[in-house]
């Protein structure tokens, strides 16, 4: 993923200073935000030593090896340095192959940094076609904050004339290649301004953990406060994923970590001023000179949970060591399903919203792929309803003549169809074509111009995860015109217009549930409001660091779904507060059997958890191989038939989701352990891609690296449908009571026919 250019990060402090002390402070959702009274802020003490770190070429974004084709092939990945960190050593681990045929007289590699040549790999015939490995060392001058790291094949097979695309021209560099880096940290200014950074930057590809601290053990309204903030760094690390591990009263000897102290609690070795409002501050680590403290504190709990929710939409505004907030406004409430990162339910969304204009054109016979990301709602309903519409216009440079060029589309890798790419001459086949042709003719393209063309076609909605991409992929024919003729132009350019659509309105919503792989991917349903406004989690009484710690890291992964802070989400500690929550689903997180609502909703769980017994609800599948033709087993909802149980010391854990036994058409997802390391067992499966494809139905269980889904029943539905639809679509999941309602139809028909039939006889015979 690459990011936009802007003004170098040492500056932007000094910028936002400037335009903080000429104008009142004013962030969205109305935050007003005034520095505290506090010395200048000034580098601290020299950091700490510096570290080493791999990155290899996967982690990168190569998720395939690059494949070099053509006299000069050319294939790289991006990679960035921290803010608060300056490269003191950059190494590169190359994996790579390369064809037998080349000529080592006139063919090599070149590995560039930021389009500056760093190495130059020779071709010896005698190693073509091994797996081979080269440690080449790169320049620190070259490395800025963004930077492109290419491989490129300088290739030929003969010194004759030669066919620039000929087969026998090509490398391959592994994407198990890696990069290592030295790294020293910087002295930061205690100034606002750097955030969301060095707490989080977005130039660092790895995912995101930051601690947070409670200065005191947290009550409900601080444990709000830190899933505000928990839920915008989430949202934040974006694609990296991120992880928040949590501490009572003692700050992480080394790295940056988020305290939230209130009134006059205090941290061990932190000395802070007490609050005079909501306030958030950024501090020196007492211990590691290279770290930061982001404290936010109030004089009370809702001093705290404003102090942080101004944080979360107001921190592009904040300046200074200190910010008091003196006043916030209301934020607006949200919306069903608007969430920043979802797919607008009310109108067709552009592609220059979803990606940035740059990455939508692209250039060369060999292009990458156009890539275009989107997230849609999980419980959209295309029962015997049109596929997701999609209008796209886009550019390319014509031929000469007609050729087999083509512009392919997929959706998540998979074929949807190819645009043929017409010549500049092209006309339409038809008298009424060519008769407007002659009337009005298309004005002719100048040199270098690009053909605009556009296209409608359909994405099925089974083909879209929650998480979905539409690759547009650029296939130019290269014509082949004889020996010592094939002179390769590299001139060829194509676009994908920012202003092609997406179109979901007119979908209804309505989903089969439990389905925690809705949960998994989107966070649904508690998503389903943004701010999370129509949610509550419940923790134990008294919950361990483990049950914080998953709280926590599951707020980042609704700001991750969502992008948005989830700043009106309800906590209640214990089960004293259910009737309160009836209206709201329900997150319960629970380690050591330490929640009393385990016991007290027993029959509604698919297991048992108790110390060292455990108990498992299993599907049965001789039945859902038996009866084939009932449509909830086509749809694998496998009901729970068999139970097994045992004892063992491991430490599983299990997510599942039910009806709320509060009200209907509530949803119940619980994380439960019988010790606080399955709890983080759960999170990482959530937050690992090859783990989460494995959390579906109503019931799974993680066992370290494994994931299994128990029971996929369901149970009830959310969302809502028009009454003729409903009807059809429950009659479509019933045969046999379309069956008899069938007969019973014929049979009122038939009788109604007999009754008519036999009146006109009668009045017949009284005629006669």
């Amino acid at each position: 993923m690459t990011e936009k250019s802007r003004t170098p990060w040492r500056m932007a402090p000094v910028l936002a200073a400037i335009a903080l002390l000429s104008a009142p402070l004013s962030g969205p959702g109305g935050a007003l935000a005034q520095p505290a009274p506090a010395a200048a802020a000034q580098p601290e003490a020299p950091p700490a030593a510096g570290r080493n770190y791999q990155v290899t070429f996967r982690q990168l974004g190569a998720v395939f090896p690059l494949q070099l084709r053509g006299v000069q092939g050319t294939g790289g990945v991006q990679f960035g340095v921290r803010g608060d960190e300056v490269v003191t050593r950059a190494r590169l681990h190359l994996n790579y192959a390369y064809s037998p045929a080349l000529l080592p007289e006139i063919s090599h590699l070149r590995v560039l940094v930021n389009e500056q040549v760093v190495a130059t790999i020779p071709v010896p015939n005698e190693q073509g076609g091994q797996a081979l490995q080269k440690v080449i060392d790169i320049p620190t001058r070259l490395i800025g904050e963004f930077n492109r790291l290419n491989i490129e094949l300088i290739g030929h097979y003969t010194m004759d004339c030669e066919d620039p695309a000929h087969t026998s021209l090509w490398a391959n560099v592994g994407n198990d290649s890696l990069l290592e880096l030295s790294v020293n940290p910087l002295a930061l200014a205690n100034d606002l301004a750097f955030l969301p950074e060095p707490f989080f930057d977005r130039r660092d590809s790895r995912p995101l953990t930051l601690p947070i601290v409670f200065a005191g053990t947290p009550d409900a309204a601080q444990l709000e406060a830190a899933g505000t903030v928990s839920s915008w760094f989430g949202a934040l690390a974006g694609f990296r994923g991120a992880s928040f591990p949590a501490a009572v009263g003692q700050i992480p000897a080394k790295g940056h970590a988020v305290v939230l102290a209130l009134g006059a609690q205090g941290v061990p070795g932190l000395s802070l001023p007490a609050a005079s409002g909501p306030s958030v501050t950024m501090a020196s680590h007492p211990t590691d000179p290279a770290a930061k403290l982001l404290v936010i504190s109030g004089r009370d709990a809702q001093e705290l949970k404003r102090a942080a929710t101004a944080l979360a939409v107001g921190a592009p505004a904040l300046s200074g060591p200190t910010a008091v907030i003196s006043e916030f406004k209301q934020i607006e409430a949200r919306k069903p399903y608007d969430a920043p990162n979802w797919l607008s339910k009310d109108r067709p969304v552009k592609f220059g919203e979803l990606a940035q204009a740059e990455m939508l054109s692209v250039s060369g016979y060999s292009p990458d792929l156009i890539r275009v990301n989107f997230q849609v709602p999980p419980d959209l309903f295309a029962w015997r309803k049109q596929d997701i519409p999609v209008h796209v216009k886009y550019r390319y440079t014509p031929q000469n003549g007609a050729d087999k060029s083509t512009l392919n589309i997929n959706v998540n890798e998979q074929f949807l169809r190819a645009l043929p790419l017409r010549a500049a001459d092209y006309t339409p086949p038809g008298r009424v074509n060519s008769w407007l042709d002659r009337v009005l003719p298309a004005p002719a393209l100048a040199a270098g111009d690009l053909l605009p063309a556009e296209d409608f076609f359909r994405v099925p909605l089974f083909k879209l995860p929650a998480r979905s991409q539409l690759q547009f992929h650029y296939y130019h024919e290269i014509k082949k015109e004889g020996a010592c003729k094939d002179v390769l132009l590299d001139n060829v350019r194509g676009t994908v217009e920012p202003d092609s659509t997406i179109d979901i309105t007119g979908f209804s919503h309505f989903l089969a549930m439990p389905d925690l792989a809705a949960f998994g991917n989107s966070g649904f349903p508690f998503s389903r409001l943004a701010d999370l406004s129509e949610s509550a989690v419940v923790l134990p009484p008294k919950p361990e660091q483990g049950d914080l710690s998953a709280y926590l890291s599951l707020m980042g992964l609704m700001g991750n779904v969502t992008g948005y802070p989830a700043h009106a989400v309800t906590v209640a500690l214990g089960n004293g507060q259910l009737d309160a929550l009836a209206g709201k689903d329900l997150l319960v997180i629970a380690s050591n059997a330490n929640s009393p609502l385990l016991e007290q909703w027993a029959r509604y769980l698919p297991f048992s958890l108790k110390a060292d017994t455990k108990g498992f609800r299993l599907s049965d599948y001789a039945s859902r191989l038996l009866n084939w033709w009932d449509p909830d087993q086509r749809d694998r909802a496998k009901p729970g038939r068999n139970a097994i149980t045992f004892t063992s010391a491991s430490s599983d854990a299990v997510i599942a989701g039910f009806e709320s036994p509060l009200q209907s058409g509530r949803s119940v997802v619980l994380l439960a352990s019988n010790q606080p390391a399955g709890l983080q067992q759960a999170i990482t499966a959530l937050l690992t891609p090859d783990l989460l494809q494995h959390i579906q139905g109503s019931a799974a269980v993680v066992r370290g690296k494994q994931v299994d889904s128990l029971v996929a029943e369901q149970t009830y539905h959310v969302g809502h449908l028009d009454p003729v639809t409903r009807v059809q679509w429950w009659l479509s999941r019933h045969p046999l009571a379309l069956i008899v309602l069938g007969v019973a139809a014929a049979a009122l028909i038939a009788f109604m026919l007999y009754i008519v039939l036999r009146a006109k006889a009668r009045a017949r015979l009284q005629k006669g």
